[in-house]
C-alpha cells in the first residue's frame, strides 16, 4: 500500500498522541517511520485522495500536533510514496540534507503575504503621478469623451502605469518585511495579486514581523494585504521522500472543494 507522508523530523522527536488519525475517510492511523537519526510522520494513503477541506485540515492538524513537540519539515498535501521502504530509503540517502534543514528551520514558522491594489486608490495614484495621463484624460473629457483611438491610448497608458506601480509596490513591500524575516521565498504569480511572498520568521520575532505588516498597511493604503500564518515552513523545504499525488494543493495556498 502507498504511504502518505506528512513531514520529517528527528528520530528523537517526542511521541505523537496515541490513535491520532490523518487523511482518509475513515481517517488512517498516523505512525512514525525511523531511519537513523531521522523519522517520517506517515499513514497509509487513501486510494481516492482529493484536496477537500476535510483532508486538508487533517493534513494540517497532524503537522500542528507534531510541530508542537519540535521542528518538523512539512510535506505538502498529497505527498505519497510507493511504500514505507521508499520513505526510509530516502531518509537514509538524504540524511545530511534533512538534518541541516531541521537545524535551519528549528523555532521558525512561515508567513505568506499576498497583496493587490485597491483599484480606485491605485488609479488615483497613477493619475496624480503622471501629468501626461492627466492631460490626455482632461482632453478627452473636454471633447466629450475623446475619439476611439484616444480612449484606447488612454487605457493603454493607464494600464502600463498601473503595471509599473505593481512592480514598484511589490519591491517596497518586500523591503519593508524582509528585515524581520530570516529568509524569503517568492511564490508563483497568480492572477489578481501583485505579490505572493512567503517569509521564514523566528517564532520569537513573530510580533516584530506582524508589526512590519501593519506599517506597510499604513504606509501603502492603496494596497490590500492578506497574511496567512503562522504556518509550517512549507516554502523552505525541498521535495522530500514522496511525490505529490497530482490532485494536491500546496501548503500556504491550500484550498478546499
Amino acid at each position: 500500500m502507498s504511504t502518505y507522508v506528512y513531514g520529517i523530523t528527528a528520530a528523537s522527536h517526542p511521541s505523537l498522541p496515541e490513535n491520532m488519525g490523518g487523511v482518509g475517510e475513515p481517517s488512517r492511523p498516523v505512525r512514525v517511520l525511523r531511519a537513523g537519526d531521522l523519522a517520517a510522520v506517515v499513514s497509509d494513503a487513501p486510494d481516492d485522495l482529493r484536496p477537500k477541506r476535510r483532508e486538508l485540515l487533517a493534513h494540517q492538524n497532524v503537522l500542528a500536533e507534531a510541530g508542537a513537540g519540535g521542528c518538523v519539515l512539512p510535506m505538502r498535501f498529497g505527498s505519497v510514496a510507493p511504500d514505507d521502504e521508499a520513505v526510509t530509503g530516502v531518509l537514509v540517502e538524504r540524511a545530511d540534507h534533512y538534518a541541516e534543514r531541521l537545524r535551519a528551520l528549528d523555532g521558525r514558522v512561515e508567513y505568506n503575504v499576498k497583496a493587490h491594489h485597491v483599484e480606485e486608490a491605485v488609479l488615483h495614484h497613477v493619475m496624480a503621478g503622471n501629468p501626461e495621463i492627466r492631460a490626455l484624460a482632461e482632453a478627452n473629457r473636454l471633447s466629450g469623451g475623446g475619439s476611439y483611438e484616444q480612449k484606447i491610448q488612454l487605457g493603454e497608458m493607464v494600464a502600463a502605469a498601473v503595471k509599473d506601480k505593481e512592480a514598484e509596490d511589490a519591491q517596497v513591500l518586500e523591503r519593508t518585511l524582509e528585515p524581520a524575516a530570516d529568509a524569503v521565498s517568492v511564490g508563483p504569480e497568480s492572477t489578481g495579486w501583485l505579490a505572493n511572498v512567503s517569509y521564514l520568521v523566528e517564532r520569537a520575532r513573530a510580533e516584530e514581523f506582524l508589526a512590519a505588516v501593519e506599517r506597510a498597511r499604513t504606509d501603502m493604503p492603496h494596497l490590500e494585504l492578506r497574511v496567512n500564518g503562522p504556518l509550517p515552513p512549507y516554502s523552505f523545504v525541498e521535495p522530500g521522500p514522496a511525490q505529490p499525488a497530482g490532485t494536491a494543493a500546496g501548503g500556504a495556498d491550500a484550498g478546499a472543494e
